[in-house]
């Protein structure tokens, strides 16, 4: 009976390797079309490189959950003196914008480049961006741009570089898809605004990536309301400690807007978190390290750092 079954599973993982080969080839293939029609293949932010001025090889980079409010007063200290910064969203609004000078800066939500029914408060953030920064900053913003959104015309400020990044999603090979990455050729879309710096930072050559506000305490407060619009209680630093509310949530702020369901909300939080994994893995390739500081995290991808540093990667800490 065993000498039987045998033959029967080697069959099996026969086949699946050959539909897994199948499938990686048809995801290969739609890739390369989608870039060809919709984008292209030029490496914008190895082109650019780095921020003048910017030279750790240390990078902080500044999500915008509630954390990041109790981790402030400590990075504004000096905790991490001597690494560059990178903030995201609507983190310009904030004092602490000014006195930490961030070289990087990435908007890749559609709502920053796509009318919405945040339209009003976008347009503020650009007036707040053109008129804070005094230092050299660059600014990543999605190569996708149907609407063809003029993001110099919003900031008329010398001191800001607009660089694009792609954002186009390869679910193949993987180590074609790790080429592709060190080549600046699609970020894979992988979620969330942090994580596209996350990829800009490797793709810039950071040994060490220190991640500050990272919450991501998205199932938080789930519910329905009696329309059976998800609701949840979304939570950030700068929100002055008023009390949070529970409120529908929508795709991208699309006009009209989108509500979410509760299957596609679930399945795009697992695609997130499948991101962070896939970042972790192309670190590990790179020999880079991403150090996740946030306290409460529900990231179980990364480094804590409460843990102790992995022999032999000590000496990969910036100098302060």
């Amino acid at each position: 009976m065993v000498a039987l079954q045998q033959p029967k599973n080697e069959a099996v993982r026969l086949s699946q390797k050959i539909t897994g080969f199948l499938s990686h080839c048809t995801s290969t293939l739609h890739y390369f079309a989608v870039m060809a029609v919709k984008e292209n293949f030029r490496n914008y932010v190895g082109r650019a490189g780095r921020s003048e001025g910017a030279c750790s090889d240390g990078l902080v980079l500044l999500a915008n959950g509630p954390s990041l409010g109790e981790e402030l007063p400590r990075l504004l200290a000096g905790e991490r003196a001597g690494c560059d910064f990178l903030a995201v969203n609507y983190f310009a609004e904030h004092d602490a914008f000014e006195r930490l000078r961030p070289a990087y800066y990435v908007l890749s939500d559609p709502q920053f480049f796509r009318d919405s029914t945040l339209r009003d408060r976008v347009a503020a953030l650009y007036r707040t961006l053109a008129r804070k920064v005094t230092w050299p900053m660059t600014l990543y913003v999605q190569y996708y741009n149907p609407e063809h959104f003029d993001y110099r015309t919003s900031l008329p400020n010398e001191h800001i570089r607009i660089v694009p990044f792609h954002t186009q999603p390869y679910r193949g090979f993987r180590r074609l898809e790790f080429w592709l990455y060190r080549h600046g050729l699609g970020s894979a879309n992988f979620g969330t605004v942090i994580q596209h710096g996350e990829y800009i930072g490797l793709l810039l050559g950071y040994r060490c990536l220190h991640l500050y506000g990272v919450d991501h305490t998205l199932t938080e407060g789930l519910t329905v309301d009696a329309q059976n619009r998800l609701c949840r209680l979304d939570r950030h630093f700068y929100d002055d400690g008023q009390p949070a509310v529970a409120r529908p949530i929508y795709v991208n702020a699309t006009l009209p807007p989108v509500p979410y369901t509760m299957a596609s909300y679930m399945a795009e939080l697992a695609e997130l978190f499948r991101g962070h994994e896939v970042l972790r893995a192309y670190a590990d390739r790179l020999g880079a390290r991403i150090v996740n500081h946030t306290r409460g995290s529900m990231i179980d991808a990364y480094e804590r750092a409460e843990a102790s540093a992995p022999a032999g990667l000590s000496d990969m800490e910036p100098k302060h």
